[in-house]
């Protein structure tokens, strides 16, 4: 896709990443093994916990390809670093990259097309998960990994005493926040966080919405489309209110509320019950897991929060070897249940979300042993996602502007937001030298 490739290494590493003196990493990557001269050895930048002993597997079938893990930090950092080692043409074959970073990835010319190596293997993942590997064209830049799809999860013993039905649609969604605080004014069935704008991408997401459009050369910022909007107002409206609560998530003051039935609900991923586990000890087998309420009754999407994939470096001089290694460790059983074992994931490929450590329901949710079954359904239905290459620059316009939303408590400062969102990150691509469609 060499529309997506249009600007400078040193503009995106300067501009997107921060102005920060960047020297290149590692060395070259990987050893050139000619015929006779050993081993290929691969060169794997990961953050995930656990994943040299995933590796040393398939070292020990695979003599001739050898994989050596380097534990990486993640987020901008990684991405900042990894632009820089394809700038220099030195680092690793392989890199573990979020989905949400691919875009940028590709536009720095730092991950190479995988396309003819992993020919067929897009059919052991769910269609929403694979789109985000080929950013909406026929290039395929990595493989998915692990996933993060939506759902609902409720203090199953307080829904019963306060007689609430678990709702199906965002509207009844709404008719039981507000039941609730008619029974009992101090609980909240949920809260509006700004200090995560994964979840309401992925909120969007599911309503339909596209962030990041391309056609030809000229990107499109869709932030404010009508499914955003529709987001937005939904729960701005909420919070004006007083439907629902405003504090941010994460905090001592959130733990709180979730462990002492303050918040009876949280629209989360498919990772919650680890979060819960540490943030509400006190309500382990209380909680139970449903499909996120839908926007119509009968439709059935969900939208994902965090992921990431399996990505071969455009500068590897082992291509081939690369993609073979991503191959098994995304889609072999073995190296399935490691990864679940070892680094904790969820895996994006759907024959590994019921089997192996996954065929029990996680320790938190004893008490519905059908959890990863019904988690399994829903990854299914994941919504297509469209990232562009400065999704970190919208996300930090989110936090800043919804967070001045939620503390304002009224529609119009949300709307606002959605705005201001919008025209910073619009700003941003055309102060980087992207065309950007008006």
């Amino acid at each position: 896709m060499p529309q997506l490739k249009r600007r400078s290494l040193a503009a995106a590493t300067a501009v997107l990443l921060g102005a920060t003196a960047l020297t290149a990493c590692g060395s070259d990557s990987g050893d050139e093994a000619g015929a006779g001269s050993g081993p290929v050895k691969l060169t794997y930048w990961a953050w995930a916990p656990g994943m040299d002993k995933v590796a040393a597997l398939w070292n020990a079938k695979h003599p001739d390809i050898q994989v050596t893990v380097q534990k990486q930090a993640s987020g901008d950092d990684l991405v900042t670093k990894i632009i820089t080692a394809a700038k220099a043409r030195k680092g690793p074959d392989l890199v573990q990259a979020e989905y949400q970073a691919l875009p940028t990835l590709v536009t720095n010319d730092a991950l190479a097309d995988i396309g003819p190596e992993v020919q067929g293997v897009e059919k052991k993942f769910a269609p929403g998960i694979w789109q985000q590997t080929t950013l909406g064209g026929d290039a395929v830049y990595a493989l998915p990994q692990d996933s993060g799809p939506l759902m609902f999860f409720y203090r199953e013993d307080l829904f019963k005493e306060y007689g609430l039905t678990v709702p199906t649609t965002w509207d009844a969604f709404a008719e039981t926040a507000r039941a609730l605080k008619k029974k009992a004014p101090k609980k909240s069935l949920t809260t509006f966080s700004a200090n995560d704008a994964g979840l309401f991408a992925g909120l969007s997401q599911q309503a339909g919405a596209a962030w990041w459009t391309f056609e030809g050369d000229t990107w499109k910022v869709g932030i404010d489309d009508a499914a955003t909007k529709k987001v937005t107002d939904f729960w701005g409206g909420l919070v004006a209110e007083g439907a629902i609560d405003n504090q941010p998530m994460y905090t001592p003051a959130w733990n709180k509320a979730l462990d002492t039935g303050e918040q009876i609900a949280w629209v989360s991923a498919v990772w919650a019950p680890g979060t819960l586990t540490t943030a509400a000890p006190a309500t382990k087998g209380k909680w139970a897991m449903a499909p996120l309420p839908q926007w119509s009754e009968g439709q059935n999407a969900t939208g994902s929060w965090g992921g990431s994939s399996t990505a071969v470096t455009s500068h590897s001089r082992h291509k081939e070897a690369a993609a073979k290694f991503a191959v098994w460790l995304n889609t072999d059983p073995e190296a399935l249940a490691a990864l679940v074992k070892e680094s904790g994931i969820y895996p994006a490929a759907t024959a590994a979300q019921t089997s192996g450590a996954l065929a029990k329901a996680p320790d938190y949710f004893a008490n519905q042993p059908d959890f990863y079954t019904k988690a399994a359904e829903i990854a299914k239905t994941t919504a297509p996602a469209a990232w562009g290459p400065n999704v970190n620059v919208a996300y930090t316009a989110f936090k800043d502007e919804f967070g001045k939303a939620a503390k304002a408590k009224t529609a119009a400062a949300f709307a606002q937001a959605l705005t201001a969102v919008r025209d910073t990150t619009v700003n941003d691509l055309a102060k980087q030298g992207f065309e950007v469609a008006k």
